[in-house]
């Protein structure tokens, strides 16, 4: 632990933290001596990430709740302020993915994914904005390049993620005055959890193969990166250089961008 890190003593939300890049930042942030609060909807997952956690500070606890529900997100704001009576950073980090075209999917997909990726953003922003308006805190959206336009096979994930920039968007002009910082992270493609689920068209969830590590981004490399937003304070971090070239050309020349989308739709079908 980092005696004279700029996150030391600093009381960290992290939702969807018990695996996966949730649980990676809420590590990189313990190693920076911040007070860690883990979040997520399965308590045996979660006790397993605070054991782990506890080998670089004392100063974690978990709290189960689904932040997609308002009573959820309530339970975990208000158990932060019992326990460390100060929230300085919110990093929403919940979500869920999904596959399939539009014309297939069961209408309960695109229900289920904005529950998940929207309102449990907007939940846990909601209640703990009082909060971090006292410290002049830091609230992180995490997204994905996904984020940056609609997708094929995408269609709710995208859209949802394409959602959570707008909401970042509007807070930060909202909470200017307040000098709270708002960030948003368009993660690239990382490496993933074992046995981490999509939601496929009909509704089921199906696990997802593991991923080449040579080929996607390390969990520590997105942790790190979500670090270096919150102590800069910036707005939007886009990750890996293709992320920031899609974002480019999309903002510039969106029309070229869908022609290359669309000549190479397949691939996306294929992509895990």
């Amino acid at each position: 632990m980092k005696k004279n890190s700029s996150f030391s003593n600093k009381v960290a939300i992290v939702t969807g933290s018990s695996q996966g890049i949730g649980k990676a930042i809420a590590i990189a942030l313990a190693k920076e001596g911040a007070y860690i609060v883990l979040n997520g909807r399965n308590q045996e997952r979660l006790s397993e990430a605070e054991t782990e956690l506890k080998v670089y500070t004392s100063n974690v606890i978990s709290i189960c709740a689904d932040v997609s529900s308002i009573s959820g997100s309530q339970e975990l704001i208000d158990n932060t302020i019992k326990h460390f009576n100060k929230i300085d950073i919110l990093i929403n980090n919940v979500g869920v993915s999904m596959r399939g075209t539009i014309s297939e999917l069961n209408p309960e997909v695109f229900k289920t994914v904005f529950e998940s990726n929207v309102l449990g953003s907007v939940n846990p922003t909601i209640h703990a904005l009082q909060y971090i308006r006292k410290t002049k805190g830091s609230i992180v959206f995490i997204s994905s390049l996904a984020g940056i336009r609609g997708l094929p096979y995408l269609s709710a994930y995208s859209s949802s993620k394409l959602a959570i920039r707008a909401l970042a968007e509007s807070l930060r002009i909202e909470e200017a005055e307040n000098n709270i910082h708002v960030g948003l992270v368009l993660v690239g493609k990382a490496d993933i959890a074992q046995n981490k689920q999509t939601i496929n068209h009909d509704g089921k969830l199906i696990t997802l193969a593991s991923r080449d590590k040579n080929k996607v981004l390390s969990l520590d490399f997105v942790a790190r990166s979500v670090l270096k937003n919150i102590s800069k304070r910036k707005f939007i971090t886009v990750q890996t250089i293709l992320g920031k070239i899609n974002a480019f050309l999309h903002a510039r020349f969106p029309l070229l961008v869908e022609k290359i989308i669309i000549r190479n739709r397949d691939k996306f079908k294929s992509e895990n």
